[in-house]
C-alpha cells in the first residue's frame, strides 16, 4: 500500500480547495471579470503544483511519456507569479486591459522548456536511470530552482511597488473608505513573500541540510500553503468585490506640483479660502463616493490644481482631508442632544462613511476616542 502521510493529506486538501475556489471565482458575476479570471488562473496553476505532493498515489511504473509530462507540469511553476502580478495590476487599476505585450512574462517559462529539451524531452529518461539518480544536482534542476526564486523575488518586489503607487493615487484622489480593502492585497503579497522565503530555506536545505530537517521544512511549507488557501476562501466569501481600482493615468500630486510653474502663493491662498468655504457650506463630503474630480467639477476648478492644493499645499491626502470634515460633522451630531437617539451606525452613514471599522479607525485617529466614548463625555458635559 502506498504511503499516505501528513504532506499527502495537506496536498490533497489544498488542491481541492484551490480548484473549488477557482471554479467559484470563474463562475461568479462581477464587474472585475479580468481580475477574477487572473486570480482563478493563479489558483488553478497553484493547484497543479500542490498535486505533486500526492501524485505518487496514482502513478504506476514510470515511462518516457509520463516523465516528460511530469517535467512539463513542473515547469508550469514559472507562470503563477506573472499571473499574480497581472492580477495585482488589474485590481489596482480600473483601466487595466490584457495586452499582447504581457506575453513577454512567459519568457522564463519558454527558456526553461528549451533548456530541458536535450536530455529530457528528446532523451529517453526511462533508459537513462543515471539521469534521475542524482536528479537535484543536474544543471537543469539547479537552473530551475535559482531562476524560479529569482523570478519570485522580482515579481513580489514589483507587486509591492505597484500597490504602493496605487495606494498613493487613491489617497490623493478618492474619499471612499474602500481603501481599507487594499489591506487584502498587501496581506496577500506579504503572506506570499513569507511563503516563498520559507520555500527558499527549504530548497537550500535540500542541498546543504539533513534529510530530517528538509522534511520538516517541507511539511511547514505545505501546512503554510494550506492555511493561505483557506484564507483565500474566507476573504473571497466575505468580500466578493474587494477592490475599486484607480485610473493608472492619474498622476501623483508631487509630480503635478513639479510640473506646475506658476508658483503664485497668493493664488493658492485664495483657492484655499474658497475650498474651505465650499466644504463648510455645501458639505460635499457627505457623498461617500466623492472624488477629487467630483469636487473640482462642483467648484468649477481644474482637478489638477485642486490635487496640488490639497495634497501639496495643505499637505494632506485628499482621503484624510475629506475624512476630517466627516469626523467633525459626526462629532457635532454625537453631542447634539436632539440626536441622541441616533445610533453610531446611522451617524457614520449620514456623514459619508460606508464602513463601521473605517469610521472607528478614522474617528479615533482624529479625536483619540471611540465615537461611543466621545458621545458619552460630550453629552455629559452639556447636561
Amino acid at each position: 500500500m502506498r504511503e499516505v502521510d501528513l504532506v499527502t493529506i495537506a496536498g490533497i486538501i489544498s488542491t481541492f480547495i484551490a480548484l473549488l475556489l477557482a471554479i467559484f471565482i470563474f463562475s461568479v458575476e462581477s464587474e472585475n471579470k479580468i481580475s477574477n479570471k487572473l486570480f482563478a488562473s493563479f489558483l488553478v496553476l497553484n493547484a497543479l503544483e500542490f498535486s505533486s505532493w500526492f501524485m505518487h498515489l496514482f502513478l504506476d511504473a514510470p515511462n518516457n511519456l509520463l516523465n516528460n509530462l511530469l517535467i512539463a507540469k513542473a515547469l508550469l511553476a514559472y507562470l503563477p507569479m506573472p499571473i499574480f502580478y497581472l492580477y495585482i495590476l488589474s485590481v489596482c487599476y480600473s483601466d487595466f486591459k490584457l495586452k499582447w505585450k504581457y506575453l513577454w512574462h512567459a519568457l522564463p517559462y519558454i527558456i526553461t522548456n528549451v533548456v530541458m529539451v536535450p536530455r529530457f524531452y528528446l532523451g529517453n529518461t526511462t533508459q537513462n536511470p543515471e539521469l534521475f539518480a542524482n536528479y537535484n544536482n543536474l544543471y537543469e534542476i539547479i537552473f530551475l530552482h535559482i531562476s524560479l526564486h529569482l523570478q519570485t523575488f522580482i515579481y513580489l518586489t514589483a507587486g509591492f511597488i505597484v500597490l504602493n503607487k496605487a495606494r498613493k493615487i487613491f489617497l490623493e484622489n478618492y474619499s471612499s473608505n474602500t481603501i481599507a480593502t487594499y489591506k487584502w492585497l498587501f496581506q496577500l503579497l506579504l503572506f506570499t513573500s513569507l511563503l516563498y522565503a520559507v520555500a527558499l530555506i527549504k530548497n537550500i536545505l535540500k542541498y546543504y541540510g539533513e534529510d530530517d530537517v528538509f522534511n520538516t521544512a517541507q511539511t511547514v511549507v505545505i501546512l503554510f500553503i494550506l492555511g493561505i488557501v483557506c484564507w483565500y476562501v474566507l476573504k473571497a466569501l466575505r468580500h466578493p468585490n474587494l477592490f475599486s481600482g484607480v485610473d493608472s493615468k492619474i498622476a501623483l500630486a508631487h509630480n503635478l506640483a513639479q510640473e506646475d510653474e506658476s508658483g503664485q502663493n497668493a493664488h493658492y491662498t485664495n483657492q484655499i479660502k474658497q475650498l474651505t468655504i465650499y466644504m463648510e457650506n455645501e458639505k460635499p463630503y457627505l457623498n461617500p463616493s466623492l472624488t477629487i474630480k467630483n469636487l473640482a467639477d462642483q467648484m468649477g476648478m481644474n482637478s489638477r490644481e485642486l490635487s496640488i492644493l490639497i495634497n501639496q499645499k495643505l499637505k494632506q491626502h485628499f482621503f484624510d482631508f475629506v475624512n476630517g470634515y466627516r469626523i467633525q460633522e459626526a462629532m457635532n451630531i454625537l453631542v447634539d442632544p436632539a440626536k441622541k437617539d441616533e445610533t453610531v451606525l446611522e451617524i457614520l452613514y449620514e456623514v459619508g462613511f460606508n464602513s463601521k471599522s473605517s469610521f472607528n479607525t478614522a474617528f479615533k485617529k482624529h479625536t483619540g476616542q471611540t465615537p461611543t466614548e466621545f458621545r458619552k463625555i460630550g453629552l455629559k458635559s452639556i447636561t
